[in-house]
């Protein structure tokens, strides 16, 4: 069966992804930043590995333990490891955004240059970035993430077109909210990174905070959020389809914000999109 390199597979998307993958025969190589968690996967009988998206050298060790396992091939790469940094803008230093850009752009596209080498070689491949809703639009005080996730989608976009003729398929997955210790990421990074006595947005803070705190049984289930399993589909068609798509959208917010992003004014969407962060900061 085809091999498949995974990043981000501690939780959620990338150890659902992971596992399925794992269950249907393939050679899933599942990698994630912390030891403590490869330690948990091999436990589960999981080819694994560390990978620190934010370490050139963390990298070329993975891959090279990776390609030791596959005779030096690669047919599948899964882009799944990233993480959100909350905070407006203006409180946002230049290392806490280069930070947020290492993991989700930097390190990511390293990996896939690295990778679509071994790719070229072997005259065939598949390459799939796990972007976001907010790689299409943004909300207020996600601007780190919002940042990243649009330099994924240009680069990726302008990869497409320069892989064209090579058989090396590249795909765009874009869900929107799903269950995952992603919030749970995001408040760790807001308390590390985020000075909010001084900042003018000191009141929405506290919304902020407490929102991100929440434990899952104490938060109100929103009825669009999904679980993983709604990223393994689209996956797997992108890895397995003649013609795979340039995007998949997944969730019902990213089809409707997907629709609106090119039917509204700017204005008109930002006025809505403002509305969207209010509610959920009330």
């Amino acid at each position: 069966m085809p091999s498949v390199l995974i990043t981000g597979c501690s939780s959620g998307i990338g150890y659902y992804c992971a596992k399925a993958l794992k269950q249907e025969g393939y050679q899933v190589f599942a990698t994630a930043r912390k030891e403590e968690d490869v330690q948990k996967l091999r436990e589960q009988g999981f080819l694994s590995y560390q990978l620190d998206l934010n370490s050139t050298q963390s990298i070329d060790e993975a891959l090279s333990c990776v390609l030791e396992q596959t005779d030096g091939t690669i047919d599948v790469l899964f882009n799944n490891g990233a993480y959100g940094q909350p905070g407006a803008v203006e409180d946002l230093s230049r290392e806490v955004l280069r930070n947020q850009f290492e993991t989700n752009l930097f390190g990511t596209h390293e990996l896939t240059c690295k990778v679509i080498k071994i790719m070229r070689k072997q005259g065939r491949g598949r390459i799939i970035q796990n972007s976001s809703v907010l790689g299409l639009i943004t909300l207020k005080y996600r601007g780190a993430y919002n940042a990243s996730k649009f330099a994924l989608e240009g680069l990726t976009d302008t990869l497409r077109q320069e892989l064209q003729g090579s058989n090396i398929h590249i795909s765009l997955i874009e869900p929107g909210p799903v269950e995952s210790d992603f919030r749970k990421n995001a408040y760790q990074a807001f308390k590390e990174n985020i000075t909010t006595d001084d900042s003018a947005h000191q009141s929405v803070y506290e919304a902020v905070e407490l929102r991100l705190s929440k434990q899952d049984s104490d938060r109100k289930k929103d009825p669009f959020t999904l679980g993983p399993e709604s990223v393994y589909k689209p996956l797997l068609h992108a890895m397995t389809s003649k013609k795979p798509k340039a995007r998949y959208y997944v969730t019902t917010p990213t089809w409707i914000f997907g629709i609106l992003r090119r039917v509204l004014s700017t204005r008109m969407l930002d006025w809505i999109l403002v509305r969207v962060s209010d509610d959920e900061n009330k």
